[in-house]
């Protein structure tokens, strides 16, 4: 059955039209336009802009279950269901570094749920355990590793089409694994990573596109070596993703990184968990308490955020000096973008999902909006 959203200021992605219409039928966007179609299903916005649900590629856990800890379709559903509430209606969840097994275990989990639901689960997040270990933030250093070519073989094998993204530290590879990930199709990014300003231009040169976490576990910016920060504020085809809770960097140094990025920049919860209900949490050699907001782990440092995307998106409103449209750009289109799927999500256009957020001018107040 078709239906008409009315009398809403649209946000497509790639523009604003005010007092819209947007058709939908069987979960998907018919047509944006201006005429409401006689004898019609509506539902009234009441002058509330309406944009593309947010889109969260870095994501620990959801109110109850950490992935890495559980990695099960209960979790990814904890996950997914969390996540609506808080703006975001597509997800990665991500398991960070852990054994070959528990990687296997999650790749299984990912793909049978995604069979199941057809929703906004995209795939899962890898994030390690190929990661330097001088950068291995709250990672554990018992699993963080090198990895071998038949590992990697049966990572990509079993998960090609499952793993959307795996974060890891382009160094402490050789070039013909670096290669077998590209060849692979999985998106990488490098993160929690030592290299140098040359290393890093070098990598991205062979088509390393995106970043983990910008300033968060990597070579920073120096006058004498401007290491990987340096490389990815230079490269105008690296994509730069931030998470903007004010911990995990100041917000001068994110207003920094928008004005050089543009739009390669955009934003990630790496919630350990959403809505604050954990408040301590131990799982192997990974552990996080809930201290002033913020997680960390018993070394001090700081262990997954406790943002949501909504937190993001207003944190970049107020003090990233940019205008709601632009904030709500950073969750939606610039994020589909870094992971090769702009033609399926982050706008509203025809062919695209029918998840939303409807939201008032300020961005104080922002909603979850599917229709099915």
């Amino acid at each position: 059955m078709k239906q008409a959203i009315v009398n809403a200021t649209v946000h497509t992605g790639d523009e604003i039209i005010e007092k819209a219409v947007v058709i939908i039928e069987n979960g998907q966007i018919i047509s944006v336009q201006k005429e409401i179609p006689s004898a019609i299903q509506q539902i009234d916005l009441k002058g509330k802009n309406l944009a593309p649900g947010f889109i969260d590629i870095q994501i620990n856990g959801g109110e109850k279950y950490f992935f890495s800890e559980f990695p099960t379709e209960e979790t990814i559903q904890d996950i997914y269901q969390s996540s609506l509430k808080y703006g975001t209606t597509n997800t990665l969840p991500t398991l960070v570094s852990s054994s070959n097994e528990t990687i296997l275990q999650g790749i299984e989990a990912t793909r049978n749920y995604m069979s199941k639901h057809n929703n906004g689960v995209l795939g899962m997040h890898l994030e390690g355990p190929f990661l330097n270990p001088k950068k291995r933030g709250a990672h554990s250093s018992a699993i963080v590793r090198k990895p071998t070519n038949a590992e990697l073989e049966e990572i990509i094998r079993y998960g090609k089409d499952t793993i959307k993204i795996i974060t890891i530290a382009p160094e402490c590879f050789t070039d013909e694994q670096i290669d077998m990930l590209l060849e692979s199709g999985i998106n990488i990014s490098a993160g929690h990573s030592e290299m140098t300003y040359k290393q890093a231009q070098y990598y991205f040169s062979k088509g390393i596109k995106l970043v983990t976490h910008l300033f968060n576990a990597m070579s920073q910016f120096r006058h004498r070596e401007p290491g990987l920060v340096g490389a990815t504020f230079e490269n105008e085809n690296v994509y730069a993703p931030i998470i903007l809770d004010g911990a995990h960097c100041d917000y001068a140094a994110a207003r920094i990184a928008y004005k050089l990025k543009k739009d390669k920049f955009f934003l990630i919860s790496d919630a350990a968990f959403l809505g604050k209900k954990v408040t301590n949490f131990k799982w192997e050699n990974f552990d996080a308490h809930l201290e002033n907001g913020f997680y960390r782990n018993q070394e001090g440092n700081l262990a997954g955020a406790s943002i949501s995307m909504i937190d993001a998106v207003q944190n970049a409103f107020k003090h990233l000096n940019v205008s709601a449209e632009e904030a709500i750009k950073m969750a939606t289109s610039r994020v589909a973008s870094a992971i090769n799927m702009e033609n399926e999500i982050g706008k509203i256009k025809p062919g695209f999902p029918t998840s939303f957020v409807q939201f008032n001018d300020d961005l104080s107040e922002i909603q979850t909006l599917i229709v099915n």
